[in-house]
């Protein structure tokens, strides 16, 4: 990375290659520490720098959670967005400062980043699964938020906990749902032969579908309704 004193803006697009590919391997075990001159990043091309929300310490009846049982954020607020060039072609960003997002962690190419003491990730904006309609969103806000991409929010439907025969079905015996309705969905990823526009999505809210058994990820607010956010080509069908 090139730095300089007189500038204290880190800039990521000044890796080159090897660097960038070494940090990628280091960093899901440990986060990049950025030096103590910079105090500010500025993404390149289509990543996003998310400043990650606090950790839980906290049930909801005021009970103090154990180190191990800390549940690790994976929500925080948009600080910056990249130039949105990737190779020969500039894309404009949908994220923007500011906006409160919900990220997976789970096989995407991320960097967590501590800079000036806090905890930040760089990401890139297709891998944000939604925008959330508040910072410090909670799990009841599930059915307000706002998918990215091609990504699809569905509410799921109950299964039966029993069978034809009349036995009632352990947790674990129960097939795991694959219907649901529509609720919101993304604005569609980009068009491949028309890299200037986003390709129309197909299903629409209050569309009844039936999804890939194993897609998505998937949410439960606190009264028990289980959603699930899944990409449109994950959607088998649609009744």
């Amino acid at each position: 990375m090139q730095t300089s004193h007189k500038q204290s803006t880190l800039r990521t697009g000044s890796c080159n290659r090897n660097v960038l590919r070494r940090c990628k391997i280091v960093v899901r075990a440990e986060a990049v520490v950025i030096p103590e001159p910079f105090k500010a990043m500025q993404p390149k091309g289509d990543r996003v720098l998310v400043k990650v929300a606090e950790e839980e310490t906290k049930t909801r009846g005021g009970i103090l959670l154990p180190v191990s049982a800390l549940k690790k954020p994976t929500s925080g607020d948009v600080v910056s967005v990249g130039d949105g060039r990737v190779g020969d072609d500039v894309k404009p960003f949908h994220l923007k400062a500011g906006d409160t997002v919900l990220y997976s962690k789970f096989g995407f190419m991320y960097t967590d980043v501590k800079l000036a003491g806090e905890d930040y990730i760089l990401i890139r904006e297709q891998d944000v699964i939604a925008i959330m309609p508040k910072s410090n969103a909670q799990a009841e806000d599930i059915p307000l938020m706002q998918p990215l991409s091609d990504r699809v929010l569905i509410k799921v439907e109950d299964t039966s906990d029993v069978t034809i025969g009349g036995v009632v079905l352990p947790e674990t015996a129960k097939e795991r749902p694959l219907l649901g309705t529509v609720v919101s969905l993304g604005p569609g990823k980009w068009d491949k032969e028309s890299p200037e526009n986003r390709k129309a999505m197909v299903v629409k809210p209050g569309d009844k579908v039936l999804y890939f058994k194993y897609a998505g990820d998937n949410m439960e607010t606190p009264d028990g309704t289980k959603y699930i956010v899944v990409r449109e080509d994950d959607i088998l069908c649609k009744a």
